[in-house]
């Protein structure tokens, strides 16, 4: 595409136009050495078992095996291989400065029975193209996830979620599963807007928020969210949002009846739940 005898437009304009640096078009096609192939195919093969590496986590992978390789090289044939590691690249957690912030209600505080503290949080949900941001809404005490959202990252403000979005699942659960003694998110500006506080506030919930930067004070659904993403999402690939949709939809009633969790002594998280409501109605 590039003429050297071109009468008007010179050889770096040309190479702008068609999007390629003037070495690369004097120096010609360069192919790599039968030894980097090598290294390509370990990391191909890693990637697929842990497609959660960067090049960081993949120069010591290489490096275990033989391969003598820097950073460098690993990040430059990741991105010629169009791999790239699944993680939570964009932020879920954005303050507004003029709302209120309410303080942590949860330290050393004994939990011991289901709707005392409800608790919710945003993730980033990959998929093969694009992403989704996922709610949900757990019961503290029990881990029982009581309601799960979708929304894709179409809609502009607080990164995917309205605050009027989340108050509008906040009030499906109330109208489902009753009403917690607390609520607890984090300082995100979708859980301290007062469009999305004041619906609390009016059904006479308490409201706390994790300490900034303090994920450890949310810490059940973020455990919710690790093992959703391994258990689930990494392991799936999802295409659409529909797919995606379902498959969490399934993988959340499995969660909740039939995975047992070591937390709960063996038990799934509806079975604890149940469980206490039987020992509060017959109390």
């Amino acid at each position: 595409m590039i003429e050297p005898d071109h009468p008007q437009l010179p050889i770096k304009r040309q190479c702008a136009l068609v999007g390629i640096s003037r070495s690369a078009f004097y120096g010609g096609p360069r192919t790599e050495s039968l030894e980097t192939f090598a290294v390509m195919r370990v990391i191909d093969g890693q990637f697929l078992e842990t497609p959660r590496c960067g090049s960081r986590q993949m120069v010591r992978h290489l490096r275990r095996q033989g391969h003598e390789v820097g950073r460098k090289r690993v990040r430059r044939l990741m991105a010629r291989m169009g791999l790239a590691a699944i993680y939570q690249r964009p932020k879920t957690t954005v303050r507004h400065p003029q709302h209120r912030v309410f303080p942590y209600l949860l330290r050393n505080m004994a939990i011991d029975e289901p709707d005392q503290v409800w608790c919710a949080d945003i993730t980033y949900i990959p998929m093969r193209r694009g992403f989704l941001y996922l709610v949900a809404i757990m019961d503290w005490h029990s881990r029982r996830a009581l309601l799960i959202g979708l929304r894709t990252q179409s809609v502009p403000d607080c990164y995917g979620w309205r605050p009027t979005s989340a108050s509008r699942h906040w009030r499906k659960a109330l109208s489902r599963f009753g009403r917690p003694g607390i609520f607890n998110t984090d300082q995100g500006s979708q859980f301290t807007s007062p469009r999305f506080t004041q619906v609390l506030l009016d059904a006479g919930v308490r409201l706390s928020m994790d300490g900034r930067g303090r994920w450890m004070d949310n810490v059940f659904i973020e455990r919710l969210w690790r093992s959703l993403k391994y258990e689930c999402i990494y392991l799936n690939a999802f295409e659409t949002g529909s797919e995606t949709r379902a498959g969490i939809g399934r993988w959340i009633t499995y969660y909740n009846r039939t995975r047992p969790h070591s937390a709960l002594g063996g038990r799934t998280p509806e079975e604890v739940h149940m469980a206490c409501d039987g020992i509060n109605m017959a109390a």
